[in-house]
């Protein structure tokens, strides 16, 4: 059972930067996405990052330029690191892991295995 725990959210002013991270265990297949999620407050969950086995990576409109998302293999964690913050950034954040057939990385469904969300919180 894959499981992903998530660290790094908080409370930053408009244009500050956080680095969120997501460290999995027990993933058994070698070809995956990983991805971040958002959802804020009355709005439905949206794709923000991923980032695929072989160092691909997709990113929202929203947030090109601004966040970038990697990973170290050896610590079997991806992060997201999130520059030039605005307020309509506020979010739970998710990381997700991908089943191990999935060939879209940006759509939730392609999502088996999420993380229990971190908050992020941009002030004006």
């Amino acid at each position: 059972q894959v499981q992903l725990v998530e660290s790094g959210g908080g409370l930053v002013q408009a244009g500050g930067s956080l680095r969120l991270s997501c460290a999995a265990s027990g993933r058994t297949f070698s070809r995956y996405f990983d991805g971040w999620f958002r959802q804020a407050p009355g709005k439905e969950r949206e794709f923000v990052a991923a980032i695929s086995w072989s160092g691909g990576t997709w990113y929202a409109d929203a947030v090109k330029g601004r966040f970038t998302i990697s990973r170290d293999n050896a610590k079997n964690t991806v992060y997201l690191q999130m520059n030039r913050l605005n307020p309509e950034d506020t979010a739970v954040y998710y990381c997700a892991t991908s089943r191990r057939d999935a060939i879209i990385p940006v759509t939730s469904t392609s999502y088996a295995y999420w993380g229990q969300g971190t908050q992020v919180t941009v002030s004006s």
